[in-house]
């Protein structure tokens, strides 16, 4: 009787210990994001979620934060640097005055098309870029789209530059971003993404810039009726981690948040595709003017922006390399 009550003792501590143990090992990553629930980069990040519990059998987890909840870009991108976020969805133009080799895919008329950018980001280059974030307290996961941004406004159509000149524009916190509009003859306004809308109503801003799902998402299209399709960037944006909280992870959990990064970029650009089909038909369906632009005059107006951005040689490299890309 000794002996079985001994074992059975033994087999609770065994037990007991290898629970604890695997709830000691559970992980859960937040993951900021200011756009709403159901917004493709949302979904894609729970789906790699999906990948990574499936992968680790629940002892990692990823819980999405929308919304902006834990804060705009600027502040997430400095909270992600020092591991109280562990992952982050971040606009590329945030990150221009951190990271310089991030300011490449935002410069103005880089990308001939959608495909030729995906070509550059998902190659060699894109690696590289990716991995210029380590140094800045973050690891480069994926590139996730975000179409190609133009200007909408609460004034007039603008067909050519002179339609923009004086015009107090919404840009992105990011000296790449506030040249850009200035080359263009914009007054360009740097603002937070979460204040644009009442920016336009009130009239703090004239216009903004931005892609078909999130000028319609945010309900901008509400406030300025008139978008016109200069296409000026078409730029990727960043799915990164906290370097503090990566390297906590064993290296087989760093493979497998690597892997399902990637698996999710498949799923993102799917679901974009849908979205933006859906944000153009619903935009237009409101009433708002819609114009094209012969963007010859935009191009030759940007190049001091190359210039001025583009200096260093490593970075005039970069551009061409990816220009070179067919």
């Amino acid at each position: 009787m000794k002996s079985i009550a001994k074992l059975l003792a033994t087999t609770a501590l065994t037990i007991a210990a290898t629970l604890s143990g695997a709830y000691a090992q559970t992980v859960t990553l937040r993951s900021a994001e200011v756009h709403p629930d159901g917004y493709p980069t949302v979904e894609a990040v729970k789906y790699m979620g999906e990948i990574v519990a499936r992968e680790t059998k629940g002892r990692i987890a990823i819980k999405v934060f929308p919304s902006g909840q834990l804060g705009d870009e600027k502040d997430t991108i400095q909270q992600t640097q020092f591991g109280v976020i562990d992952m982050n969805r971040i606009s590329m133009a945030p990150l221009n005055n951190i990271v310089p080799e991030t300011r490449i895919a935002g410069l103005p008329f880089l990308f001939r098309s959608v495909e030729h950018m995906h070509k550059v980001m998902d190659g060699p280059i894109g690696d590289e870029i990716l991995k210029a974030m380590e140094p800045h307290g973050m690891v480069g996961l994926a590139f996730y789209d975000s179409g190609a941004r133009s200007f909408y406004n609460s004034k007039r159509p603008v067909k050519t530059m002179a339609d923009l000149k004086g015009m107090k524009l919404r840009v992105q916190q990011s000296d790449l971003f506030i040249d850009l509009v200035k080359a263009m003859g914009g007054n360009p306004t740097p603002m937070p993404y979460g204040e644009v809308y009442s920016g336009l109503q009130t009239g703090v801003v004239d216009g903004a810039e931005n892609n078909w799902p999130s000028y319609q998402s945010s309900h901008h299209y509400e406030v300025a009726k008139y978008i016109s399709l200069t296409e000026h960037t078409i730029t990727p944006e960043a799915l990164v981690m906290s370097k503090r909280s990566f390297d906590k992870l064993s290296k087989d959990d760093q493979q497998i948040i690597r892997k399902a990064a990637k698996e999710s970029v498949v799923k993102m650009r799917e679901l974009w595709q849908a979205k933006e089909k859906e944000a153009e038909e619903t935009v237009r369906k409101a009433g708002v003017e819609v114009n094209t632009v012969d963007k010859t005059e935009f191009m030759k107006a940007v190049e001091p922006v190359y210039t001025k951005h583009v200096a260093d040689p490593k970075m005039k490299d970069l551009v061409a390399r990816i220009r070179a890309v067919q």
